[in-house]
């Protein structure tokens, strides 16, 4: 039999196979309710593939990871039915960090397995939760979130009266790993998410000069955290916290300095003696707080000044409450307010007249998060530091990996 006659046709199953497994993909985004205004978006064929070529490329993670625990189920074996796009929403009007996801389910009861060996606890009617993750089954679905306050709402609108789905993948992502699109009525602005080497980068352009310029202006920079920032952005991030004071505090400008120093903290107890004698006990541990200076321009000083009194978070000490950080003070010229810890001072260095925040890693930062996994202390130590930058109407943000001998999807 001719040779060619057998290579050929096995070649065409080949490429047929490899396009169906690594391209092929269902584009419909079938679990984004109407109330969505904000969307993330994971290619699960494209990272999927992006790792595999990592992996093929360092050899020395061929024979897997030696600590990974045996008695604990896989994600692959989870009973989860994996998607060509992880759909991740947040609902409007609800807080910041309450993000949603909704799954398919294979096999429920592989799906409740896999999530007692992660040490979730089982509170009973299919709902789960570890730390800030919280799950509920519903029949062949999965609802998760870092809240469970839209359940209800989200059952409601995907699960028990499901209509077809508006959204289609090319509406919020092209050609990367990952995105995140927000959403205010007809329209969308969507941001890709690259996982390169050693970052991971989030923008809406694809300029990179100008962004290139400003990140190594700031490389002299030294303060743990550093900020400078117009009314436009102070506002979008003032929202994230408290609208009304983005809306009425009236800050036309600020810029903002922070280093991280490790104090001593006196706690004092009581406790009884062998003779019922009530006694003082101190207790001396060693925390990490912020020293830190904070200064802002106003259109009208006096109105933010006044604001900040109605809302008393200016106390007889002329210092500014709402900054948790004990002790401080703040003051008012005819320009600007600043506000500056007392325990060492902290210098402004010169403004570049950019819109950034630059968040550096520190050791200090690391051993106050006690409350981390193995996997986030392991994730947030590698990281070098954390870079904003907006121009006009683009804006990219850096997570910016110390150097290693992996790529990052290797790492991680």
């Amino acid at each position: 039999m001719n040779k060619k006659k057998i290579i050929v046709p096995l070649i065409l199953i080949l490429a047929a196979a490899v396009y169906w497994v690594f391209f092929h993909k269902d584009k419909t985004l079938k679990f984004i309710p109407e109330n969505a205004d904000a969307v993330v978006i994971i290619d699960v064929k494209k990272l999927t593939g992006q790792y595999l070529f990592s992996l093929i490329t360092h050899p020395s993670e061929w024979s897997g990871s030696p600590t990974k625990d045996k008695s604990s189920v896989s994600f692959k074996n989870s009973g989860i039915r994996v998607p060509d796009f992880f759909q991740i929403f947040h609902v409007r009007d609800s807080k910041f960090s309450e993000w949603y996801s909704i799954l398919e389910l294979k096999d429920p009861q592989k799906f409740i397995k896999f999530l007692k060996s992660h040490q979730f606890t089982d509170k009973g009617n299919g709902n789960f939760q570890k730390d800030q993750i919280f799950i509920v089954i519903e029949k062949e679905y999965c609802i998760a979130g870092t809240s469970d306050q839209a359940f209800e709402s989200i059952k409601k609108q995907l699960l028990h009266t499901p209509q077809k789905s508006k959204w289609n993948a090319d509406q919020l992502i092209y050609n990367t790993a990952a995105s995140i699109s927000f959403i205010s009525g007809q329209k969308i602005r969507n941001f890709s998410i690259e996982v390169k080497d050693d970052e991971v980068e989030i923008r809406n352009n694809t300029e990179t000069e100008i962004f290139n310029s400003i990140a190594s202006r700031l490389q002299k920079k030294n303060h743990f955290l550093e900020m400078e920032l117009d009314a436009e952005n102070v506002k979008n991030y003032a929202r994230f916290f408290n609208k009304s004071f983005a809306d009425s505090s009236d800050i036309s400008y600020l810029r903002a300095a922070a280093d991280l120093v490790q104090v001593n903290d006196t706690i004092i107890s009581y406790e009884y003696d062998d003779d019922f004698n009530e006694t003082e006990k101190k207790t001396i541990q060693k925390i990490t707080q912020p020293d830190y200076i904070v200064e802002l321009q106003s259109r009208i000083p006096g109105k933010t000044w006044e604001y900040f009194h109605a809302k008393k978070w200016i106390n007889t000490q002329n210092q500014f409450t709402a900054i948790p950080f004990q002790p401080n003070t703040i003051s008012k010229t005819n320009s600007r307010i600043i506000i500056q810890s007392t325990r060492k001072p902290v210098s402004l260095s010169p403004g570049i007249k950019e819109n950034y925040m630059l968040i550096r890693n520190s050791p200090l930062l690391f051993s106050s998060l006690k409350t981390l996994s193995e996997t986030e202390k392991k994730i947030i130590s590698g990281i070098d530091h954390i870079l904003y930058v907006n121009k006009a109407q683009d804006y990219r943000i850096t997570v910016k990996a110390k150097k290693g001998e992996l790529p990052l999807i290797l790492r991680w």
